[in-house]
């Protein structure tokens, strides 16, 4: 049987390690395998030195760039890896698209930019293997957002004419691929999805995640907390819109909180957990809310945030009107969605076909996204 594979990578906005899924493109996309690599927390701590990096903005170039490599070197070595343990070799893969690491998003603005860290060449290099990458600068180039590139993708997969489908993927950040039958496609960031509540209880507890949100279950929702935190301006733009840890990170949370806790005094901590998983609920279901569509309608949701029971029983809870499935349910495991759309991606820079949506992404032409880096396999 003709095979066509690439492999996808993708460390998103949690920053909790890398996940690697290999597609095969030969009739239809279709994922064959995924794994997932932790970041490293030693010798030293990677993935403590990204977030310092996109919560303050700042560093130096120094840093800036010894981070460029050890990104790369950590995909090259997930990529090795899942090469030998699914007894494969660099030729049976046509090309990896990689996201890198996104470390400041800033589409608006009078020089809007985006930076994604993970040295490409290096990537090549080590994997022996042809990379596509840098994929949201040309669509930002094109005056896009650069942001979200995965639409797309969501639509060859999962666009069916009797539904009126949102797939929604709560990673870091939470986004939607609106998927309407005979209108333009939209897609956006809603706003926060496990960032906040991630780095909360790992500030109060240790803990890099609250698991099926059990300590957000024992607390109370603080609804002057949460009105506040609706109250943020990114919620009332219309899109296209992109966002990122550079808004909704915990020095935003604490000044939000410090605003409250003024007049009303200090919160449990639980509590402001508790209130932070309605946070995310609720942003998500305001962005829901405002689709008009007289045909039944599903919601496929994907990434970490599928796995907080206490998060899906509250969007459950405020849409009624949906079906809520994870998109285990219709053939694509909810942890790889984001790394085999990167696959894709790459699959269409290869053969030179668009990849972006200017519906979703504000650009004013269709482009086939990212740069190609050769492994230089001659040599």
């Amino acid at each position: 049987m003709r095979q066509e594979y690439y492999l996808g990578i993708m460390s998103g906005t949690s920053l909790d390690g890398v996940d690697v899924a290999l597609m095969d493109f030969a009739e239809r996309p279709r994922l064959i395998a995924g794994q997932f690599t932790p970041m490293p927390m030693t010798p030293t701590d990677l993935r403590q030195d990204l977030l310092q990096l996109v919560s303050e903005g700042s560093t130096t170039l120094q840093q800036l760039g010894e981070l460029d490599q050890r990104l790369a070197l950590l995909y090259a070595d997930s990529v090795n890896r899942f090469l030998a343990e699914h007894h494969l070799q660099p030729h049976h893969i046509r090309a990896i698209g990689c996201h890198g690491q996104t470390v400041w998003h800033a589409p608006s603005g009078d020089f809007p930019f985006t930076m994604q860290l993970g040295d490409m060449n290096l990537l090549a290099a080590h994997t022996s293997i042809d990379v596509v990458g840098d994929f949201r600068r040309k669509d930002m180039a094109f005056g896009g957002q650069g942001a979200p590139l995965v639409p797309a993708f969501h639509q060859a997969l999962f666009y069916d004419e009797q539904w009126a489908t949102v797939v929604l993927n709560i990673g870091g950040i939470s986004n939607i691929s609106v998927l309407l039958p005979n209108q333009p496609i939209i897609g956006y960031d809603t706003g926060p999805g496990n960032a906040l509540m991630d780095g909360w209880i790992a500030r109060h507890l240790g803990h890099t995640f609250d698991a099926d949100g059990q300590w957000a279950r024992g607390g109370k929702v603080q609804s002057d907390l949460l009105t506040k935190m609706l109250d943020e301006p990114y919620f009332q733009l219309p899109p296209p819109k992109s966002t990122g840890r550079e808004l909704f990170n915990l020095a935003w949370l604490e000044k939000t909180l410090a605003k409250i806790t003024a007049l009303e005094g200090d919160i449990p901590p639980q509590d402001v957990q508790t209130t932070l998983l309605e946070f995310t609920a609720q942003s998500i279901a305001l962005a829901l809310r405002q689709i008009a569509t007289p045909l039944p309608r599903r919601l496929l949701v994907c990434g970490g945030g599928a796995k907080n029971g206490a998060l899906m029983a509250r969007l459950q809870a405020l849409l009624p009107n949906w079906q809520l499935h994870k998109t285990d349910d219709v053939g694509l495991d909810i942890d790889y969605v984001e790394a085999a759309a990167f696959a894709w991606l790459a699959y269409q820079r290869i053969h030179n076909l668009p990849s972006n949506l200017p519906s979703v992404t504000g650009a004013k032409s269709a482009v086939s996204l990212g740069a190609i880096f050769p492994a230089e396999k001659h040599v």
